[in-house]
């Protein structure tokens, strides 16, 4: 086999062992320039083996959604995590609520509150508060991802910078056991990272289908989260793994 062809059939066995490649590390492990490893994505991508992202690759079922569609996906989870995550949140306390859709059941669960002051960068959340009379709602402002319904870019992350909050829950799109945290998007990765920054507590909320995926871009180590809210549907080793990590796990039935 020549070397081109056994060089791109490796990076197609990493990315079924770990659902994504980046340049930098495939150049080195390879001994070959950036360059040629792009054009090794490039290659493979033209054939749907993969897609390209910013410095490196994902494996074709990694790939990230529509917020519209990931709506569809375990919704009976997503609506429990909701719920259980709505009994943690007080009178009178500021919360975060970042974009996605197991976030946005959370903001279902709001109505009850007499006084509760709610920041997001979700147009999708920001438009379903405005059914609840009695919350404060402050939205960031930035650019709109249509892709997630999100505001992102300088001025949500200068505004979120001059903010605090009592509890943030977060929302992922995949974990590395015993790393942390990821999403499909670099923006939203380091908007995340300010909330974080901002919060008393940090609370990811994620249905147990999102610990066997991982996203491109790094949010967290587990050192910065506090809680994780996910369904019961969720495999022991992860469980055992939060926990060895200091993560309180909170089981949604």
């Amino acid at each position: 086999m020549k070397k081109t062809a056994l060089r791109r059939s490796r990076i197609l066995e990493a990315l079924d062992n770990f659902g994504q490649v980046n340049v930098s590390e495939l150049s080195k492990e390879f001994d070959v320039s950036e360059v040629t490893i792009r054009n090794d994505l490039a290659n493979l991508e033209k054939n749907k083996l993969l897609i390209r992202a910013h410095g490196g690759a994902f494996k074709t079922n990694t790939l990230a959604i529509p917020v519209t569609e990931k709506k569809k996906i375990n919704l009976d989870a997503k609506k429990a995590i909701g719920k259980a995550a709505a009994k943690m949140i007080q009178e009178n306390d500021s919360i975060i609520l970042d974009s996605g859709t197991t976030t946005f059941e959370i903001s279902n669960n709001l109505g009850k509150f007499e006084r509760l002051s709610v920041i997001s960068n979700a147009l999708d959340i920001i438009n379903n508060l405005a059914n609840f009379d009695n919350l404060d709602v402050m939205v960031p402002g930035g650019f709109l991802k249509e892709f997630s319904m999100s505001l992102v870019g300088p001025m949500a992350e200068r505004n979120f910078k001059q903010l605090h909050c009592n509890k943030l829950f977060l929302g992922v799109d995949g974990f590395k056991s015993d790393v942390g945290v990821y999403t499909y998007h670099m923006e939203e990765a380091y908007l995340n990272q300010l909330m974080i920054d901002i919060a008393e507590e940090v609370i990811v909320v994620a249905d147990s289908s999102k610990f066997k995926k991982i996203g491109f871009a790094f949010i967290a180590g587990f050192n910065k989260i506090h809680k994780v809210i996910t369904d019961n549907d969720i495999e022991q080793e992860y469980v055992k793994m939060l926990e060895r990590n200091n993560v309180e796990v909170i089981i949604a039935n």
